[in-house]
């Protein structure tokens, strides 16, 4: 019988990329994660085995609560992180499952049930559950709610504040809807085509937001009171492709402010304009735009 060893061999010769690093890396900036001990490292330049311990540390809600959990496992798989992390041995896999159960608002005798048993409300507690069952100390929620009932939408935000304020949990809470956004973080960054545009405390940037971009957003938001009249801003034009972005500001094609060369010719860069409040816009120290209450 012949072996096949000399083919692993070369197969593993042929990839010296999987031995060195199992990370997407950037084509610029650093990706900057604090240790527990409180040093800062660059996730991008690390290998999978200085990865492996950090897996633990970071987890991720997903948009879709069906097709992120397997239909042909029970919720009892959950139990498998523990054991491959080595957190969990015995039967203490299926009381910490239990367990995590209770804390997203759900009973123990659903472990033995499949995803299409669930509603959709459920199915993103179960998958926040998941998320839990390592005891991470950064979470990533992808769209967690955008996928439910906005009745479901706002049980499920309870859920992820009261976790994250009782577990001391770092929270990036990816969103389309500003007041989503707003109920649940203390600091939101604006993105326009895969760019930052404005960054600062969320109460701050609804109030007085600072780049043209952000305030459509914000005008698109609405009140709690129906009798107050707002003044919604459309913005002309399609959103461009990030692989073909305009010149300079990549907002001006759309910005009804935009009237220099500047906005057409040189891309702003993402300066503190004011203590905390961080802006990418060649006018934004000219502009007095409208936010809530404004």
């Amino acid at each position: 019988m012949k072996s096949w060893g000399w083919w692993a061999k070369a197969a593993v010769a042929r990839r010296p990329w999987a031995a060195r690093s199992c990370t997407y890396k950037p084509p610029f900036g650093e990706v900057l994660y604090r240790k527990t001990d409180g040093t800062r490292i660059d996730v991008a330049k690390l290998s999978s085995k200085q990865v492996k311990p950090l897996r633990r540390q970071m987890r991720m809600i997903f948009q879709d609560p069906f097709s992120s959990l397997d239909p042909r496992r029970t919720v009892r798989i959950d139990r498998r992180a523990a054991r491959d992390h080595r957190v969990a041995k015995g039967r203490q896999p299926d009381d910490q499952v239990a367990k995590l159960m209770l804390e997203v608002g759900l009973i123990r005798n659903y472990m033995d049930r499949y995803p299409h048993e669930f509603s959709g409300g459920q199915r993103q507690r179960i998958g926040i559950a998941r998320t839990l069952a390592l005891s991470p100390r950064l979470i990533i929620a992808d769209e967690p709610v955008s996928a439910l009932d906005v009745s479901v939408q706002a049980q499920v935000l309870n859920l992820l504040q009261g976790l994250k304020d009782e577990l001391g949990l770092t929270l990036i809470f990816i969103a389309h809807d500003l007041s989503v956004v707003e109920h649940i973080s203390d600091r939101i960054a604006v993105m326009y085509v895969g760019k930052i545009v404005e960054m600062t405390d969320a109460e701050e940037l609804l109030r007085r937001p600072l780049h043209p971009y952000t305030e459509a957003l914000v005008s698109a938001v609405p009140p709690a009171d129906p009798d107050i009249k707002t003044q919604r801003i459309i913005l002309q034009g399609d959103v461009p492709s990030p692989a073909n972005p305009p010149s300079g500001c990549v907002f001006h094609p759309r910005c009804r402010y935009a009237n220099q060369d500047a906005c057409q010719k040189v891309e702003p860069k993402l300066e503190e304009v004011e203590p905390g409040h961080f802006v990418a816009c060649h006018l934004a120290k000219d502009l007095a735009l409208t936010g809530i209450g404004g």
